[in-house]
């Protein structure tokens, strides 16, 4: 998991960029080596065998009041799923933890089919950016609207290929061509200072309402997990709730 606590001193300093600079930060090797730090597993973790069928339920870190967790918040919420689902899911992810994009390409697809596409549970993702580039990557979802989960998608699919390469802005302005923005339609989502200012608000409200630390952190039903969870360890979560 992609730790906060190590990052609070650059979440600080960031609040005082521009959201013009971000078009700079994302391009800067410094800030870059900084997003860096939110390190994935060590090799023997990421590449553990798949939990069997019949996994046991992972153990949840705490509870949120569900009622408080779902009120409006400076952004709307972006969903997957039906309104009415038994089970709903929160995650907070950052696009720059490679944990959230493993989840996302593992195990969401699975858990679409399984649960999400059948309406027995509705996904919502909520912004935890640790750094510019991530917080980049969140507003071009934003600025894609009724294509944030494809943009979300493509941007963790295609992470290795902008999150820690030496020009970030060149390589998200050639993943955004490829969905629809032109030149000027990206300079002007990444110069959006009240979008940028939302994000962190949505950032800054998980951390201090609902301790969120690091990501992905779930909250299913008003329990709380963290880490990337596999589709056995999800199922064994959801199950029981349907």
């Amino acid at each position: 998991m992609a730790r906060l606590l190590s990052r609070r001193t650059l979440l600080s300093s960031l609040a005082a960029i521009p959201a013009v600079a971000l078009l700079a930060a994302c391009s800067d090797s410094g800030e870059k080596a900084v997003a860096q730090d939110a390190k994935p597993a060590a090799p023997a973790d990421a590449m553990k065998p798949a939990t069997p069928a019949a996994a046991k339920a992972p153990e949840a870190q705490g509870t949120v009041d569900m009622a408080a967790l779902l009120k409006p918040g400076a952004l709307p919420d972006e969903q997957l799923g039906k309104d009415d689902a038994k089970v709903t899911i929160v995650e907070y992810a950052s696009m720059t933890c490679p944990h959230c994009a493993h989840f996302h390409e593992t195990t969401l697809p699975e858990l679409k089919t399984k649960y999400i596409d059948t309406g027995k549970a509705r996904l919502i993702l909520r912004e935890f950016p640790f750094d510019p580039s991530a917080e980049a990557g969140f507003m071009l979802a934003r600025c894609s609207k009724d294509n944030y989960f494809p943009m979300v998608d493509v941007l963790f699919r295609q992470q290795a290929n902008w999150a820690g390469v030496a020009n970030t802005k060149d390589a998200l302005l050639q993943i955004s061509k490829m969905a629809g923005f032109t030149q000027e339609s990206f300079e002007a989502c990444l110069t959006d200072q009240k979008l940028l200012d939302d994000v962190r608000s949505v950032q800054k409200r998980g951390a201090d309402e609902f301790k969120v630390d690091s990501t992905p952190t779930f909250f299913i039903n008003g329990k709380t997990y963290k880490g990337a969870l596999s589709i056995e360890e999800i199922s064994a979560i959801i199950d029981p709730l349907l």
